[in-house]
């Protein structure tokens, strides 16, 4: 059943819609049941998209499309995308316009930088870094990089904007793209050819957008031109969920829909289907300090709960202790699952003082944000000779795929294949089937590199007939990866671990390409798209620690949200003082970590914490706690601690009677 104000949202599907959905309102329940009405009212399934920021959030609303619509083919004509995969769907079908081919490369931020370091005639990665980081700033504000190099002010801007140039003429040499250009090609064709952006009107009818909020200037004008005139589209987004700033996005989106569509109906969700009262009042006790576009305030039917705890500790040790023996306590008090508790914090250096103590204690965890699967060194090295596989041209992949494992062809001989194929325009693996090849890198290296151009010939001629999971593995056992893998890793440990990561990853591409009915060239033009593996079956019972932006969207029983100090969250130091935007920033970060709690709340600071290579130094509570201790009942720490302590008693006493050899 929708209550009232998500009835209404479902409903409305004549003109523009923005729905602003508080945390734990059912937003996706929202867009996955207006699919289902737009359907009924006569939509064909490809002609609504619904994009989403995560590949996980979007197979999640693809999951749950198929169980509410019951028919599996209607579910998967939908179009559920994120916006960069919306990108690379339109640029398949018509970037030529633009004069890329269908099989342009998607180059990951390794190849960028390697990329921007010869383009830069640098072997600093600290600089690549520095460059990347500035022209997608640029490329974000629609820039070219000529426009760039006019407005350059600095040395550092000049340079940058010299190095982009020759990037760009890289990039087009290469038919590749990054991940930027998956916004801004998209955006450009649409600008430039009418005829393009008149037939994608026709094509998407009409579009849902899940966390609005989180959109950038780019995605919200490509928006604007994929809705065209007929302005058919819901927007689902809380502006006191906005902690992307840093990436792009804007508050601004939200501000000017209402302006570029007069027409727009504005329908709040604020029911909360996910937290207690006494959460509930805290969060917005926390957000009622920052200036409001679309006031409104949660509340819930799950009753008062219990009060949230806010606790202080001496140092960060100390406070990694204290969550320790609450992890004890719920487990023993409560009988709660590992997995039903989530420990949160600002950044990724305050989790290791409560590693340690989980270690210490023996209590399991993973943390939630980490490096990503496709991120490890040794599927990267897979992907690169299945991007080689779907484009010959992509020369980063054709140099990670040729000397991994190592097969004689050294840097020398890279050099001077590089400078052959410059002299003949083409590509390096193009240049391993010209005659003069021999002369330009010598007979040995000429036999080598030959040898590695039939076995990707003859992958690319198997590709036409065999499963894609089964032609991986026969391609993985020619080149000896596992071999390659043991021979280079540190351990026996490391090296097990190491191809059953690659054992993985060749399991997801046979269920991936047989659910899709497509061979593995196909699913290599997609897979440097994928950012993280697709889950497993069951999940671990383990305690997640995860950054507060890694959490946005998930949801515990349990949330200890640690590191509450001021300069901690918020975030800033005497060098990189807090703007009052960054502060409003810093302030809906919190407001998100408390709303991913369902039934308690603990909230720590410390009175020391160490800072980086300094030592410790004196923290104040942050002004956040300061802001929701208004909205905290007073409590009696002793009787509560009595509580706890009498519930652990009955839950020990239940055990022994059920289970008496669970206490031996």
């Amino acid at each position: 059943m929708l209550n009232a104000a998500q009835e209404r949202a479902v409903a409305h599907l004549g003109g523009p819609c923005l729905v602003i959905a508080g945390a734990g309102s059912g937003k996706t329940r929202v867009i996955t049941h207006k699919i289902a009405r737009l359907l009924r009212a006569g939509y064909a399934p490809a002609e609504i998209a619904a994009i989403t920021f995560t590949n996980k959030a979007a197979a999640e609303m693809r999951e749950r499309a198929r169980d509410l619509l019951d028919d599996r083919k209607a579910a998967q004509q939908l179009v559920i995308s994120t916006f960069h995969a919306l990108g690379v769907r339109i640029l398949r079908e018509d970037g030529e316009t633009l004069g890329l081919r269908t099989q342009f490369s998607i180059l990951d931020s390794d190849d960028v930088a390697s990329l921007l370091r010869e383009a830069g005639g640098t072997t600093e990665i600290k600089q690549a870094r520095a460059w990347q980081w500035r022209i997608s700033q640029w490329k974000a504000a629609l820039l070219q990089p000529q426009q760039a190099a006019a407005q350059a002010r600095d040395p550092e801007d000049v340079q940058a904007a010299k190095v982009w140039l020759r990037y760009q003429e890289a990039l087009s040499a290469y038919q590749a793209v990054d991940f930027d250009d998956l916004m801004v090609l998209p955006l450009r064709l649409l600008q430039q050819h009418d005829e393009v952006r008149a037939r994608w009107n026709r094509r998407l009818r009409y579009i849902l957008v899940d966390e609005y909020q989180d959109t950038s200037d780019a995605q919200y004008q490509l928006l604007r031109l994929l809705v065209g005139e007929n302005s058919r589209f819901t927007a689902v987004g809380d502006d006191d969920q906005s902690i992307y700033g840093w990436r792009g996005a804007t508050l601004d989106n939200l501000k000017r829909l209402p302006e570029d569509y007069p027409d727009l109906e504005i329908i709040k969700l604020e029911q909360n289907y996910r937290s207690t009262n006494a959460i509930l009042r805290a969060a917005n006790a926390v957000i009622a300090s920052n200036p409001k576009l679309y006031p409104k305030r949660l509340w819930s039917e799950h009753g008062e709960g219990d009060p949230v705890e806010v606790r202080e500790a001496d140092t960060d040790e100390d406070e990694a202790e204290r969550i320790v023996a609450r992890l004890q306590a719920l487990r023993g008090g409560r009988g709660c699952k590992w997995a039903d508790v989530a420990v949160l914090y600002r950044a990724n250096h305050q989790s290791r003082p409560i590693e340690q103590a989980l270690r210490r204690a023996n209590i399991p965890y993973a943390v939630s944000g980490g490096q990503s699967f496709f991120e490890r060194s040794e599927i990267k090295d897979v992907c690169a000779y299945l991007r080689l596989l779907a484009n010959p041209d992509d020369d980063p992949a054709f140099l990670r795929a040729v000397t991994t494992p190592r097969r004689g062809v050294g840097a020398a001989t890279l050099k001077s294949l590089g400078a052959f194929a410059a002299q003949w325009k083409v590509s390096m693996f193009e240049a391993l089937f010209r005659d003069a090849l021999t002369a330009a890198v010598g007979a040995r290296h000429a036999d080598g590199l030959r040898e590695f151009a039939r076995l990707m010939h003859d992958i690319d001629w198997r590709e036409r007939t065999e499963p894609a999971g089964e032609l991986l593995r026969s391609l993985l056992t020619a080149i000896g990866f596992e071999a390659h893998l043991r021979d280079s890793a540190d351990n026996e440990r490391e090296a097990t671990q190491r191809w059953g990561n690659v054992n993985d990853f060749c399991d997801w591409i046979a269920r991936k390409a047989e659910e899709d009915g497509v061979g593995l060239k196909r699913i290599a033009q997609t897979v440097a798209l994928i950012t993280q593996l697709a889950e497993r079956g069951t999940q671990q019972d383990v305690v997640t620690l995860s950054t507060l932006h890694a959490a946005k969207g998930l949801e515990w029983p349990h949330v200890w949200l640690a590191g509450c100090d001021e300069g901690v969250l918020p975030l800033y130091t005497d060098d990189r003082p807090l703007s009052d935007s960054g502060l409003e920033e810093e302030r809906r970060l919190m407001y998100v970590g408390v709303t991913r709690a369902r039934q308690t709340l603990t909230i720590s600071h410390c009175r020391k914490r160490r800072a980086g290579g300094r030592g410790a130094r004196v923290y104040e509570p942050s002004r956040f706690v300061a802001e929701l201790r208004a909205e905290l009942p007073k409590t009696d720490n002793k009787a509560q601690a009595l509580a706890r302590l009498q519930a652990m008693r009955k839950r020990l006493s239940a055990v022994a009677q059920e289970q008496p050899e669970a206490l031996d």
